[in-house]
C-alpha cells in the first residue's frame, strides 16, 4: 500500500508549541516577504525530477543523509506519486535508490520544510522569516517527453508555504504537541532514527492552509528573473554570456533568502508579477494585489 506519513498525534493549539510566531490576523492578509529556497534533485544526483508536456512534474526529494533507511525513514518506494495515483516516485529513480531513505522536505500533506538554519550557510537566511511571509521552493526539473528524458532542464517554482508557526533550535524529542505539527518532517524523522546525532539544532517551518504544491510548474527564467528578482544590492541579476541561463539562474538561488520585500521601493509591483506568473499556470491560487 502507498503511504508515507502518519497522522498528527493530535490537534493542539499553536500556542503549545516551543517557539511560534501568531499568524498574522490583520486586516491586510498579504505577505510582507516572500523567501526562496532551492530544493529537490539537483545536478549532484544521478535521478531528475521529471517535468512533462503538459507542465505537471513530479519533485524528487534528495537522499537522506545517512541514506540506510531507519524505522521512521521514508523511502523514494514509499512516497505517492503526485501525477500517476497508484505509483510512487520510485517509479522515476534507479531501482538501487527505491529503498533508499529519501530526505522528504518540503512536504505538503501536512504543509512543513525543515532546515539546518544554524549550521548551514545557505539557509542561515531563513533566521529573518516570520508569520505571514511566503517561502517558495524553486526546484530543476528534467523535461520528460515520450517516455524518456529529453536532456532540457529547467529551474522552476514547485510550490509554496504561507508562514504560520516556527519551531526554532530543535535539540531534543519534541513535545507530544510539536510532534502532532511537525513530526511529518524529514529532519524529525531523521532526529528520531539517530537522536545521538540529529537533535543538532534545525528549524522548521510550518505552512497554514492556503500553502500549496503547485500543479503546474512555473518556469523562472530570464524574464522572470529580470521581473521579479534582484541582487544583494538591488541591481538586476547579472546575465554572464560566458554562463548558461540555467547557471546563472542556479548560481543566484543556491542560497536560501528574501527576494522580495513588499515594503520596500518596487517590493510590491514585483511580487504582484510573481503571483501573476504562478496564477497563470494555476489558476485560483490568489493572494491579494500589492499595487
Amino acid at each position: 500500500m502507498v503511504g508515507v506519513c502518519p497522522p498528527p498525534l493530535v490537534s493542539v493549539p499553536a500556542c503549545n508549541l516551543r517557539r511560534v510566531t501568531p499568524k498574522n490576523d490583520s486586516a491586510d492578509p498579504r505577505p510582507q516577504k516572500i523567501w526562496l529556497a532551492n530544493v529537490g534533485a539537483n545536478a549532484a544526483h544521478p535521478f531528475y525530477s521529471p517535468r512533462f508536456d503538459d507542465g505537471t512534474f513530479e519533485l524528487l526529494p534528495i537522499p537522506e543523509t545517512p541514506t540506510e533507511a531507519g524505522p521512521h525513514s521514508v523511502r523514494y518506494a514509499d512516497v505517492p506519486s503526485f501525477q500517476h495515483p497508484g505509483e510512487t516516485l520510485g517509479r522515476w529513480v534507479p531501482e538501487r535508490f527505491r529503498d533508499t531513505a529519501t530526505h522528504y522536505d518540503p512536504e505538503f500533506q501536512t504543509l512543513t520544510y525543515g532546515d539546518n538554519v544554524e549550521r548551514n550557510a545557505r539557509a542561515a537566511g531563513l533566521r529573518g522569516v516570520e508569520s505571514g511571509d511566503v517561502l517558495f521552493f524553486i526546484v530543476r526539473l528534467a523535461d520528460w517527453i515520450d517516455g524518456e528524458f529529453s536532456g532540457r532542464f529547467g529551474f522552476y517554482l514547485a510550490g509554496f508555504l504561507e508562514i504560520e508557526s516556527i519551531l526554532a533550535g530543535v535539540e531534543e524529542h519534541p513535545t507530544q504537541a510539536e510532534m502532532a505539527r511537525y513530526g511529518v518532517n524529514a529532519h524529525i524523522r531523521r532526529g528520531l532514527n539517530d537522536p545521538s546525532q540529529h537533535w543538532d539544532r534545525f528549524w522548521i517551518f510550518g505552512g497554514s492552509e492556503r500553502s500549496k504544491r503547485l500543479t503546474h510548474a512555473v518556469p523562472v527564467d530570464r524574464v522572470l528573473a529580470d521581473g521579479v528578482f534582484r541582487r544583494a544590492d538591488g541591481g538586476l541579476w547579472n546575465w554572464n554570456p560566458s554562463r548558461t541561463e540555467l547557471q546563472t539562474i542556479g548560481s543566484y538561488t543556491r542560497t536560501c533568502r528574501c527576494v522580495i520585500d513588499v515594503s520596500e521601493p518596487g517590493g510590491p509591483e514585483r511580487a504582484d508579477l510573481l503571483w501573476e506568473a504562478v496564477e497563470k499556470l494555476n489558476p485560483g491560487i490568489r493572494h491579494a494585489p500589492h499595487s
